[in-house]
């Protein structure tokens, strides 16, 4: 007798279940889903490559500069990655819609190349990074850090010591 009752109030009640993937799903605040990478923020410091520990987020030297790749499918959301980035280059957004077809699970990464460029300061090859404005006091203007961008590592830390600021 007790079955009626349920089944009956689950007929009136309807289904309990989301329609997931066939339509909007609710999604808590707060919640680690996919992460977004911007590559005019990176410094290539590879510090999430570091601390992502299933192996989600690889940096490779190509010929055209340094490959950012990661991966969906093997990503854990535990947030490390945005934890230790010092530039804020990598964060998580709130969508968790992955679902996709076996056949598509080479198109679930990111991947993004900070192309080689010849420094304007000394001509040497270098990569067109992001500086890194941790401990930089006064904060960098956006024309500075666009001329920071063109610099290699040594005209960087010449140009900040021109600039009064110790790295």
């Amino acid at each position: 007798m007790n079955f009626l009752k349920i089944f009956v109030r689950n007929l009136v009640k309807g289904p309990s279940t989301i329609p997931f993937p066939f339509a909007p799903a609710w999604t808590p605040e707060r919640m680690r889903g996919r992460i977004q990478f911007k590559l005019q923020s990176c410094t290539g410091c590879r510090a999430c490559e570091q601390v992502c520990a299933p192996g989600a987020i690889r940096f490779d030297k190509t010929p055209e500069g340094l490959r950012f790749m990661r991966w969906h499918n093997t990503c854990v959301f535990c947030g490390m990655c945005e934890f230790y980035c010092p530039t804020d280059a990598i964060s998580q957004s709130d969508d968790w819609h992955m679902a996709h077809a076996v056949g598509e699970k080479y198109g679930m990464a990111i991947r993004e190349v900070i192309p080689y460029i010849a420094c304007t300061g000394c001509g040497m090859k270098t990569l067109a990074s992001a500086p890194n404005p941790v401990g930089v006091a006064p904060p960098f203007t956006p024309e500075e850090i666009e001329q920071q961008r063109n610099l290699c590592p040594a005209c960087r830390k010449k140009a900040l010591a021109e600039r009064g600021v110790q790295s």
